[in-house]
């Protein structure tokens, strides 16, 4: 007996990516957080300030989670083209997917204006925040943990859970969820697809509309400045 497929719309509840008022809300509470833990003198606001950074510098880059947790201090680099962003304008990603029997793959991902705020982040945490981990001087991991040398990526997975169902969020809104939302975000914003598409590192164009959910709300101002042109051109068609 065969099964019904799914319709050409249909998006996995797991692929979909966060609203932006859901990360808003997902960001609020962890640094509301690590605000409470460090007014009250414990030690568990730095584990929890590493933690925001890494989440955050996952979604501004669209990075997988395993490409996440492998950074180095030395995988970023400058943008000659954008000098505000200073040694943060590009990521060079070391530990991209690549295909069977080939090995990892490489890519250079660009810091993006929509995103901007991630520089800052950045700056924070390695001027001197990471610094504050007994760990860190073992090696250039950029997410050193409380006893090694580099954070796992089952406990950044964990802790992003925790966070997640504290808000009351999906269960199913993982951290590689953040990944779907930077393409959608991009889309939306009114980037190229094949600019994104590169920024990600889809071998196809096919497997960034998989990532790309766009909000109900796009879709209409989209619309409604496609009848918006298309009057304007009925109107004055020699324009």
């Amino acid at each position: 007996m065969e099964h019904a497929k799914a319709p050409d719309d249909a998006v996995p509840a797991q692929r979909r990516s966060f609203t932006k008022t859901e990360l808003q809300r997902l960001f609020d509470y962890i640094d509301d957080l690590i605000d409470r833990e460090y007014e009250a003198g414990t030690k568990r606001w730095l584990p929890m300030f590493r933690d925001s950074v890494a989440f955050k510098v996952c979604y501004a880059y669209g990075l997988r989670r395993r490409e996440m947790t492998m950074l180095d201090l030395e995988d970023f680099g400058p943008n000659p083209h954008v000098s505000e962003y200073g040694r943060y304008g590009a990521l060079q990603v070391r530990f991209a997917k690549g295909t069977a029997g080939s090995g990892p793959r490489r890519r250079t991902v660009l810091t993006v204006p929509e995103f901007d705020w991630v520089v800052d982040q950045l700056r924070t945490w390695t001027s001197g925040m990471r610094a504050k981990f007994p760990t860190a001087d073992r090696s250039s991991a950029l997410w050193p943990s409380e006893r090694g040398a580099r954070m796992s990526l089952g406990s950044f997975g964990d802790a992003f859970a925790t966070a997640r169902d504290a808000v009351g969020l999906p269960k199913e809104l993982g951290l590689h969820c953040l990944r779907h939302s930077y393409v959608t975000h991009l889309i939306e914003a009114g980037y190229d697809p094949a600019f994104v598409q590169t920024q990600v590192g889809h071998s196809y164009a096919s497997t960034t509309g998989l990532y790309t959910s766009v909000s109900s709300d796009f879709k209409q101002k989209t619309v409604q400045q496609m009848i918006a042109r298309r009057i304007a051109n009925l109107e004055d068609p020699d324009a």
